[in-house]
């Protein structure tokens, strides 16, 4: 069986999609920036039979970029499906002088997709099969800052893709969760406490829902009934409506932003 990379694939939502592949007897190509946790996870699979390749990379380097875009389209270990994971929350405000941490949220959740997307697309294509996942956001339909901005482009560049696509035996999907307990949020700072319980979702119950619509052929997947019904609401809401709930959401809840 051909192989799935997942890039972050060591925690959280794309550590949830490698275990779940490796269930399904597909081969991993785990990316992350950390080596050593990497190479632990890699163990792990391996001991249970799981063939498991590691590339170290960091997204934010065009040049880490470009070796994980050429290993999408070496034609002599084809990949079947890429799940483009990685990404970080971004809080800084739109208003700041110091844009570092926008950069690096382009680079790797805009810039860093753009590219693998496209070499998995064109080698994918070419065989006749395959699929491709970004991870988006329910985030990208409210209105906090540059997390908000970037996922809804990653929405929108799938739908793009996909129209591109069409025809070719390539999938492609968007998937677009809410709050989802990852390392996600200790990572960034944020506290959790003031979203309500019914909101949180469990990454493996998240990712069997989003593989169960990628063979379905959907190109959005958001999990659950109620985060349907939510972005539905988002999606038809007056604009004016959803900027002020952003804003209350960014000003009480400490900037909280769904995965």
């Amino acid at each position: 069986m051909a192989d799935v990379l997942v890039t972050g694939g060591t925690s959280g939502i794309g550590a949830a999609f490698a275990r779940a592949f490796a269930a399904r007897g597909y081969g991993l190509v785990l990316v992350a920036r950390d080596e050593a946790r990497l190479e632990r996870q890699a163990a792990e699979f391996r001991a249970s039979g799981t063939r498991v390749e590691v590339l170290v990379a960091d997204l934010a380097a065009r040049v880490d970029v470009e070796r994980v875009a050429a290993r999408l389209e070496d034609p002599a270990r084809p990949i079947e499906i890429l799940v483009n994971n990685a990404g970080f929350s971004v809080r800084e405000p739109l208003l700041g002088t110091d844009l570092a941490a926008h950069d690096a949220g382009i680079d790797v959740m805009i810039r860093a997709v753009l590219v693998l997307a496209g070499a998995a697309g064109r080698a994918m294509a070419a065989r006749g099969s395959g699929s491709i996942v970004n991870v988006a956001s329910t985030a990208g339909y409210i209105t906090m800052g540059a997390y908000s901005a970037i996922k809804a482009w990653v929405t929108t560049y799938t739908e793009g893709l996909a129209v591109e696509l069409r025809g070719t035996g390539v999938r492609v999907m968007a998937l677009e969760p809410g709050w989802v307990r990852t390392e996600f949020h200790e990572r960034a700072g944020i506290g959790t406490g003031s979203i309500p319980g019914a909101l949180w979702l469990d990454a493996d119950a998240l990712v069997a829902g989003a593989i169960h619509d990628l063979v379905r052929g959907r190109v959005i997947s958001i999990p659950t009934v109620r985060y349907k019904a939510l972005m539905l609401l988002a999606r038809h809401a007056p604009r004016a409506g959803i900027r002020s709930i952003s804003g209350a959401l960014s000003s009480h809840r400490g900037s909280t932003l769904p995965k």
